[in-house]
């Protein structure tokens, strides 16, 4: 039985609402968006959470800050980067969220006459080096734990990434979140390569698309082939976000999954 969730919506900035929406909905919990300010560190109330998820009945997943670039190559910059993963692994454990969704930063690029260098894959050996130590730092966090920090797919994974998502992958601490609409827009590559990677996949963004560029729409509004990704999702027991923006479009997707 696969669960759905809700992400955290620009609408809805409080908590309290945000919850009794998830239960209207017969979801079981909220993805909480390190993005918005509500949902720093620094800001978050455990005993609230904790309360909230359970007088509703759901619980919650936990997306990072989009920018996270705990590869830095200023090293203040990506410790301050890791800190916050590893932080986010303790509120994690403390309140049975079973998955930590990141993205993996491109890094700086540089553009020359016909084609961009990414300065990670120019400077590759450091790159993976930081990631190595980056993973270690993260298994020791998670421990015996079942918090999973997932890496999602954001607009095609070139080959210098895929060699750095395997290295994560090396630790159990990690796995794989496939997002639907991003894999759609940018050419289907990245189902692919999280295909034959299916036994990591534990999460999923689930929401419409439509080519070239459009994506997070209502399920059922655009062109994805959404019964191929959620019998992905079956086989791989995954977390499912129906990642919309708005209300509207989220009740719109909740219906087309009854």
């Amino acid at each position: 039985m696969l669960s759905f969730g809700m992400p955290a919506l620009i609408e809805m900035e409080d908590l309290e609402a945000t919850a009794a929406l998830c239960r209207e909905l017969r979801l079981s919990f909220i993805e909480l968006n390190m993005n918005f300010p509500q949902y720093q560190m620094d800001r978050i109330d455990l005993a609230r959470l904790r309360e909230t998820a359970r007088r509703y009945g759901i619980f919650y997943t936990l997306h990072l800050d989009d920018n996270m670039n705990v590869a830095d190559f200023n090293p203040a910059v990506a410790q301050a980067y890791q800190n916050s993963v590893v932080e986010a692994v303790a509120l994690a454990r403390e309140l049975d969220i079973p998955v930590i969704n990141m993205h993996l930063s491109m890094g700086g690029v540089v553009t020359l006459p016909g084609r961009k260098v990414y300065l990670f894959e120019q400077y590759r050996e450091e790159y993976m080096a930081t990631m190595g130590a980056f993973r270690d730092r993260c298994h020791e966090a998670v421990g015996d734990s079942s918090v999973r920090i997932c890496v999602e797919n954001t607009a095609g994974y070139p080959a210098w990434q895929v060699e750095a998502l395997d290295l994560l992958l090396e630790s159990d601490a990690f796995g794989l979140t496939l997002d639907v609409g991003h894999d759609f827009c940018s050419g289907g590559g990245d189902l692919e390569i999280i295909r034959r990677r299916s036994s990591r996949l534990h999460h999923m963004h689930l929401h419409d698309a439509v080519k070239p560029k459009q994506d997070h729409l209502a399920l059922g509004t655009g062109q994805l082939d959404l019964r191929d990704r959620l019998a992905l999702a079956q086989q791989c027991g995954c977390t499912v976000v129906l990642e919309t923006k708005t209300v509207a479009a989220l009740r719109t997707s909740a219906a087309w999954l009854i």
